[in-house]
Formats: C-alpha cells, structure tokens, sequence
C-alpha cells in the first residue's frame, strides 16, 4: 500500500507541475468508472465514433488489462495486444489495429493474469511507447478498468481529462464518488478537478441531473471541490439491439436518441480540442516513468 501511495504522490507532483500549453498534443482522456457493468465501454466506443463524424482522428487504448473487451464489443479479432507489447515481442504500430470509420485501436489481452501486475520496467515501457501518438490522432481515449486501482489511478492522473460513467444505481453512485475522491486527494486543492460525470442510460435529462447533483454534492460538502456533467445518454433500445450485434450505435442507428447524444457530447469535447489550451499529459512526457523508478536511461 505505502508503494502506490508514493508512485501516485509522483505522478500528482508532477501533474501540478505540467502547467506547459501545448495545443500539438492530443487531448486525453481516461474514461472510467467506480464499477463494472454501467456501460463504459460502450460510450468510449461511440464517443469515438462520434468524434471521427466530426472528422477527428481518434485512438482508443484498451487500458482495461487482463479484461478486454473493446475487440469483443466491435466483433474485431485482434492478432496481437497489449501484451505482445510489455513482453517486448511487438512494436505499438504492430498490435494497433481498425476498427470501424477509420478507428485505431490498441488492444489489450484477455485472460492474462500477468497484465494485471506490471512491473515498472514494462509501465515505463508502456508509456514510452505512447509517446509516439502525439502527432497520430487528435485524441486519444483510455478505456480504463472500473475501481480504484494502481493502473487505473495511474492513467486517470496521466491524462488531460477525466470522464467518470455512471448510472441511476445507488451503488453506482457511490463507486463514482469514491472515483473522484481519490482523484481529489491526488490532485492541488488549488488546481481544477478535470473530472466530467457522463450518466448512462437514464430516462431523460431530469434524471440525469439528479444523479450528477447526487454526486456533485457529495464533493462540494465533502471534498470541497466543485463537479461538473459533460452530458447523459438516454436508455434506447437500438443500443441494445447493437451490443447484441457486436457493433456500435453510431454504426447502424445514428439517429436514435442515444446516438444524437453521442454527437452533442463530441461536438463539445471538438470545440474545446480547437481551442487549444490544455497541459501536457503525463503520457507525453517522454522519461517520467524512468525518473519516477530511478530507471536507468536508455543507452
């Protein structure tokens, strides 16, 4: 426990520290959520489907490690994955692959127990490697795992942005604060929580705002910090029919009330793209990992 509190006082130090404007980077953002089954993956993949209408190039990383499922959800048979990569077999050009419209996609492995405890050489490795995006894609989405984790901790604090999914459940509600929370305790009180709550599958904007002020006043009372919603998207059975399908919403029904939602929310994350003005993510800081593990540099 002591080990990845440190590791991520790292990481917040060094994030507080990364106040360097750089519009040629890609914007980041970490996708997640405090508990499985509310729908992530499915927004991350339609969110970037929405993004590529709006004629951006778009990267999804499977970050979601041991437990993929960003291949199964778009019926894609992947060659090699994330795992090929930390082992040193494959290149990050080699494991990525299409998916629809255009999509680049990095996979991560399924069923391999070993990508749930990374070594530090192979995290150093990981993001390294990540690095040679900045000038791929417009922006890069992280499909994390749900919870807490020291992976998942990790890239939500490497990133420009955090989007936390959640639904009407209580219990959702509940992991989705304890998200935040840990996100507020890692980051400069006096700097802005880049933390947006998408709620799923409601059954229109009234319920939507209910949950986010649930969540919304549980920071101000008790993290001081204020929230904000990106947006909601509405339950629709077309989604439904698509997951069985093993395709995405905006593939086959683009017009539904959920895919016209896909779109508002891109259009948003398009504007604030074109305005340029974010800090450098950690994930495009070639050698934090190395400093972060007193790694040796690369001969």
């Amino acid at each position: 426990m002591s080990d990845q509190a440190s590791g991520l006082r790292q990481f917040r130090m060094a994030r507080q520290e990364n106040t360097a404007d750089e519009s040629g980077y890609p914007m980041t953002i970490a996708v997640t959520s405090g508990k499985g089954g509310v729908g992530k993956t499915n927004i991350v993949a339609n969110l970037a489907l929405a993004l590529i209408r709006h004629k951006l190039r778009v990267v999804i990383l499977d970050a979601d490690f041991g437990l993929a499922n960003i291949d199964v959800l778009l019926a894609l048979s992947p060659k090699y994955h994330l795992g090929h990569l930390l082992f040193g077999e494959k290149s990050l050009n080699e494991i990525m692959i299409e998916g629809p419209s255009g999509l680049q996609i990095i996979p991560a492995g399924s069923g391999i127990q070993e990508l749930t405890q990374l070594t530090p050489f192979q995290e150093m490795h990981l993001f390294e490697s990540l690095c040679s995006l900045r000038n791929a894609c417009d922006f890069l989405l992280i499909d994390t795992a749900a919870g807490i984790s020291k992976n998942v901790v990790r890239f939500l604090l490497a990133s420009n942005e955090v989007i936390v999914v959640t639904q009407p459940e209580p219990t959702a509600i509940v992991d989705a604060y304890a998200v935040i929370k840990v996100l507020a305790h890692n980051t400069n009180p006096d700097q802005p929580l880049r933390v947006r709550i998408v709620v799923n599958q409601v059954a229109d904007a009234r319920e939507a705002e209910s949950v986010f002020n649930q969540i919304s006043s549980a920071c101000t009372r008790f993290l001081r910090r204020d929230m904000a919603m990106l947006g909601y998207i509405p339950w629709d059975a077309s989604l439904v029919d698509s997951v069985r399908q093993q395709k995405a919403l905006l593939q086959g029904h683009p017009n539904s009330s959920a895919g016209r939602q896909f779109m508002a929310l891109a259009k948003k994350l398009k504007a604030e793209w074109e305005k340029g003005s974010r800090t450098v993510p950690l994930l495009f800081r070639p050698g934090f990992m190395r400093s972060e593990y007193n790694l040796p540099a690369e001969p």
